[in-house]
């Protein structure tokens, strides 16, 4: 190139280094006009392609996010109103045990002083006969030291069962008639 611009310099023309030959231009057109024909038809529609399906698979994924998001939301939803119930059973169980229990007891206390009434019953029952007992053979052996008293002070021996058990009868109805008036005062 050094030579070519020796040569123009002594023809006598004016020569700008920055400018191309005309040859080196027209050809470099038609490698540019061929090279920009191959990448429109073949670079540039698979290009096209890749990006189109890149956008098409972004928005899919988008549209998957915001489906799936919204199933989530449903499911929350759904979850919420699952443990709302869960709990309103909850205490409603709750609640029923509560009124069972308070019966349960209510049914127990009642049982309790029904047999508490019973056992009292027998106990008073059971102290009324030994009493009476207690009563019979006290006036039994009252009976006949009364009649060993007697016997002694009167010098005489009784013997005879009903004329002492007369005697015996009206001395205790005596005794008692004495311990009332008494109790009376």
């Amino acid at each position: 190139m050094h030579s070519a611009l020796l040569a123009a310099a002594e023809e006598g023309g004016v020569v700008n280094p920055l400018l191309p030959a005309s040859y080196d231009i027209i050809w470099s057109a038609v490698v540019f006009a061929i090279i920009l024909f191959f990448f429109w038809k073949k670079f540039l529609p698979a290009l096209t392609k890749t990006l189109d399906a890149r956008a098409e698979a972004i928005e899919g994924g988008i549209k998957k996010a915001e489906i799936a998001q919204a199933e989530a939301a449903e499911a929350l939803e759904q979850y919420k109103t699952q443990l709302a119930e869960g709990r309103a059973e909850a205490a409603k169980i709750r609640e029923q045990a509560r009124l069972e229990g308070t019966a349960i007891v209510n049914e127990l206390k009642e049982q309790a002083s029904i047999e508490a009434a019973r056992i009292t019953a027998n106990a008073q029952a059971t102290i009324e006969a030994e009493r009476q007992a207690a009563l019979v053979s006290l006036r039994t052996e009252v009976g006949s030291m009364a009649i060993d008293l007697a016997s002694g002070v009167i010098g005489q021996s009784l013997t005879d069962d009903k004329k002492s058990s007369a005697l015996v009868d009206q001395f205790l109805a005596d005794l008692e008639a004495s311990e009332k008036a008494k109790a009376k005062k």
